[in-house]
């Protein structure tokens, strides 16, 4: 009896409560480190047991998600706490800023946009480039179809494959008609679309840049063919135990299409385009991952204008080889080559009889290291060589164009405090044209980002951006025409929910050094500005299998640059562009819609109408294997007007409407989209 009191008495009641700086935790584990003496806190946060251990000890509260926090005092003290976590900090690599860029692919809580939803936005009929223009900050400019960003002309947005320049991503066609984008969106794995105030690592691109990633090596075999009105496909990749081998081939051709349905403009010859695509990826245990892409078009269209046959036929070969390896301590090394080689040849140009003959060619050589530093920091510096060579001929004028651009870039991505970060880089380059002189052009840039949790993301992001100008321009003053720039200032403020995505950003650039014809030569006397700001909402909460999204840019551009005479608005930029989409899925079938909306272009000669296109698209699973899709454009069947030539004429797309149907099989897996996923 005497031991059993004293045993008793010996007992202390480690008593409190847990919180952190908003409400209780609930489940936090309360203990005495070394002893098997603790428990869990309740409902509402409170906590209390006995220990038998005497004198000084070491109290521990760890809670996922927070710092562990230790107190070591007498036995005593431990009764009625209040004890407050902290939340544990975000470290360097977990952080995503997504400033002013779009990520597509599968996000924390939702999927943005992935290869089967590029092949269902709209009558987009699985081209990267058409999808793009579903996102805020693009621009109608439907008489060629490329991406034209904030503002920005066609040739300011650059695509980069695996961190590598693709010198011309898009295929050719005829004057005041769309063109295709060069990938299939089954190649890549990710897309981040940014539009603006990106990093130093992304040089030569005055508005946007377009990187995406190759997927990786594959696991097992998977061959499958498509066909439609338009197009045929066959590709596959064969496994092996660490690495894959993928090829495609298509066949696209207007000629079936041109017989079942009218147009507007007298084509000699179909749209045609042969193109194939190989890659090769390796991956080296605990070493690195190797891949290797090379992809080929042939293009032709002849078309009847002005009395005279246009005859058109261009071969576009892009190839590069990069591998990635970890270094050790925080350190990987990155590494790549690519090579885009396009030639050009158009008979009966601008007179019958002529012939104009255009080589451009691109190697593109890249090096960069990246480091975590620690929780807080993590930096990368690279070097890279852009060295280009371009020929003309037309009749008697005829130009041999060689330069390179040298650059490097140093990135450091800080954690101030815990939500609080600060991205800063500087990218430095030096165009060197033949002989003549050049200067370093630095360009610092910065994004500071406020994330007070996963939902919330505020960003200020600011930086200088160049670009060369093109080689038809360069070409006619080497020694003075040097590099555009363009400043860039944004402001992005991001709400995501589960269901939900919202986003705003306001923008303003100013835009130096653009070529501008004086005295019949280009000069570096060219600027201008644009401003505006982008809305883009996503949202999966109305009905179950229902997502919609609404994009809006209000845009308001000026420039002097080119043949400008005086300051206005780009032909090309639109004020208002408005885009509605709705997708349902409900038991075989997925349904798409979209309502597209562009204020009229102002042209010398006048400003066109409004552009308006209501969509529809529909997916039918007939099995695991096979998947038909068909699309439809401008139901309505309105006339839209793209531009005003200088004669006063109207230029309009070649039908009011297009109509696609085409059917994918899958041949050994049991995805039928899998057909062409390198």
């Amino acid at each position: 009896m005497l031991m059993a009191v004293c045993n008793l008495t010996a007992q202390t009641t480690i008593s409190g409560i847990v919180c952190d700086e908003k409400e209780p935790l609930v489940g936090a584990n309360v203990f005495i480190l070394g002893t098997i003496d603790g428990c869990l806190t309740d409902s509402l946060g409170r906590f209390s047991f006995t220990t038998s251990t005497t004198g000084e000890l070491t109290l521990k509260v760890t809670y996922i998600g927070y710092e562990d926090y230790t107190q070591t005092a007498d036995a005593r003290q431990f009764t009625h706490l209040n004890i407050r976590m902290k939340e544990l900090a975000t470290t360097i690599n977990e952080v995503v800023v997504t400033a002013s860029t779009f990520s597509f692919g599968k996000s924390e809580n939702f999927k943005t946009m992935d290869a089967l939803d590029v092949v269902m936005t709209g009558n987009s009929c699985g081209d990267i480039v058409a999808a793009l223009q579903s996102l805020p900050g693009t621009q109608m400019v439907g008489e060629n179809g490329k991406l034209y960003v904030r503002g920005g002309e066609s040739e300011e947005c650059q695509t980069f494959v695996n961190g590598m320049h693709v010198l011309v991503p898009y295929s050719t066609n005829t004057e005041n008609s769309s063109v295709r984008g060069q990938f299939s969106p089954f190649l890549f794995k990710g897309i981040n679309f940014s539009l603006g105030g990106y990093s130093g690592e992304y040089g030569q691109a005055l508005s946007s840049v377009l990187p995406m990633e190759t997927t990786d090596a594959a696991t097992s075999d998977k061959y499958g063919v498509s066909a439609s009105l338009v197009d045929w496909n066959i590709g596959g990749t064969k496994a092996y135990q660490s690495s894959s081998l993928s090829f495609n081939a298509a066949l696209t051709s207007m000629g079936f299409y041109n017989r079942l349905f009218t147009e507007r403009y007298d084509f000699s010859r179909p749209y045609r385009k042969l193109s194939g695509e190989a890659q090769y990826k390796k991956e080296f245990k605990t070493v690195g991952v190797l891949k290797s892409y090379v992809g080929y078009d042939l293009t032709s269209v002849g078309q009847r204008i002005s009395g005279r046959n246009l005859s058109l036929k261009e071969h576009n070969i892009y190839a590069n080889v990069t591998y990635k390896a970890a270094m050790g301590r925080g350190c990987t090394f990155f590494t790549g080559i690519a090579n885009s080689s396009v030639f050009s040849d158009i008979d009966n140009a601008r007179m019958a009889g002529d012939h104009y003959h255009n080589f451009r060619n691109e190697v593109h050589l890249k090096a960069e290291v990246r480091k975590v530093c620690s929780d807080v920091l993590k930096m990368s510096v690279g070097i890279e060589d852009y060295i280009r060579n371009s020929s003309l001929r037309y009749d008697v004028y005829h130009y041999q164009l060689g330069y390179n651009i040298l650059a490097s870039h140093v990135d450091a991505q800080w954690r101030v405090v815990p939500r609080l970060f600060l991205n800063m880089s500087a990218r430095a380059e030096r165009q060197q044209v033949g002989g003549h002189h050049a200067d370093w052009l630095l360009m610092p840039r910065a994004t500071l980002s406020y994330i007070p949790n996963k939902q919330l993301q505020f960003s200020l992001v600011a930086g200088r951006y160049s670009q060369t100008a093109e080689d038809d321009y360069l070409a006619q003053n080497p020694n003075r025409l040097g590099q555009s720039t363009a400043d860039h200032a944004i402001l992005s403020m991001q709400y995501r929910s589960r269901t939900s995505l919202l986003r705003i950003e306001p923008y303003w650039k100013k835009y130096h050094h653009l070529p501008l014809l004086e005295n019949a030569s280009y000069q570096p006397h060219g600027f201008g500005s644009s401003r505006g700001v982008d809305v883009f909402v996503e949202d999966h909460s109305l009905l179950k299998n229902l997502t919609t999204t609404l994009s809006y840019s209000f845009n308001d551009s000026e420039r002097l640059y080119l043949d400008y005479t005086a300051m206005r608005t780009p032909d090309y930029a639109s004020r208002h562009n408005l885009r509605l989409t709705a997708k349902y899925g409900f038991g075989k079938f997925i349904v798409g819609l979209a309502e597209s909306y562009a204020s009229g272009r102002c042209f010398p000669m006048g400003r066109t109408p409004h552009y308006n296109s209501v969509d529809v698209n529909l997916t039918y699973l007939v099995s695991p294997k096979v998947i038909v899709y068909s699309s439809l454009s401008n139901v309505l069947g309105r006339t839209n007007v793209f531009r005003i030539e200088a004669d006063g004429s109207s230029v309009m797309p070649s039908r009011d409407r297009f109509f696609y149907i085409g059917i994918f099989v899958s041949l050994k897996n049991n995805k039928a989209y899998d057909i062409s996923n390198f």
